[in-house]
This record gives structure tokens, C-alpha cells and sequence, in this order.
């Protein structure tokens, strides 16, 4: 056989070997893409109960509107999933944004009374005037994510 042969050969053999190679790390490429999106579509699921679970809790006001607010709007942050936008989540985020300076959990309990007053006194200031659409918002959600 001429050198020539063998040569071609082994390199038709190095390339079926690389191709083959290849093939083999897209199949992990895809089983892992696949892999992320099945994790993605289950915490979106599991998003969209909790959010759902919220919006029925503050429309039953089971809840607090400015609590309720700022957790859903949390809530709304991390879903990725399909969300209709004729849904008013804007609230939320406006809600959230108001109340972002008020202290929470150690801190709230460490401030004096006249202190928790003041944002007590914000709180329902907020809650008198934008209950009515926090409540509405929360009632479109309620019914899905994605229904209008």
C-alpha cells in the first residue's frame, strides 16, 4: 500500500474519531439545555402558584396590601415565565419602591415607637390610596399569570 493511502486513511479515521467525539459533547450540550429548561419551567410553575396563592390571600385580605405588594412584586421579579401584559403589575413595583426605606424584621423592631409611627402612618397612607388598584391588580393575577 502507498504511504499516500495510509495516510489518507488514518486521517479519515482521526476525523470519523473527532466527529464522532463531537457529536458526542453536543449531545451533553442539548441534555443540559434541556436539563435547565425543565428547571426553569418548574420554578416558574412553582412562581406562578406562590404568586397566584398571594394575589387570592390579598384579595381575600388575608394578607396586608403593602405585604402582599412587596411580595408579589418579588415574586414577579424572579418569574420568567409567560405573563399577560394587560396585567397592572406596575403597582407592585410602585408600592415596593415606596416602601423600600422602611426597615424590616431587627431593624423595624430596634426603631423607637414615634419612628415606627411615622411608617406606619406612610404605610397607610399608601394602602388608602392605592388599595383599590393593588386589589385589582391582585384579582387579575389571581386568575393567571397568563389570562387576562
Amino acid at each position: 500500500m502507498p504511504i499516500t493511502l495510509l495516510l489518507t486513511l488514518l486521517a479519515l479515521l482521526i476525523i470519523a474519531g473527532l466527529g464522532w467525539y463531537a457529536l458526542r459533547l453536543w449531545r451533553q450540550v442539548w441534555q443540559r439545555q434541556a436539563a435547565v429548561r425543565d428547571n426553569e419551567d418548574e420554578r416558574n410553575q412553582r412562581l406562578a402558584e406562590d404568586i397566584e396563592f398571594l394575589t387570592n390571600s390579598l384579595v381575600t385580605r388575608q394578607v396586608p396590601v403593602i405585604e402582599g405588594s412587596i411580595r408579589i412584586k418579588v415574586l414577579l421579579d424572579n418569574y420568567s415565565g409567560a405573563l399577560n401584559s394587560q396585567h397592572d403589575c406596575e403597582i407592585f413595583t410602585l408600592i415596593y419602591d415606596a416602601t423600600a426605606h422602611i426597615p424590616t424584621h431587627q431593624a423595624w423592631k430596634a426603631l423607637s415607637p414615634s419612628e415606627r409611627k411615622l411608617h406606619e402612618k406612610h404605610m397607610q397612607q399608601l394602602e388608602e390610596e392605592h388599595g383599590e388598584r393593588v386589589t385589582a391588580a391582585a384579582g387579575q393575577l389571581s386568575r393567571g399569570l397568563s389570562n387576562p
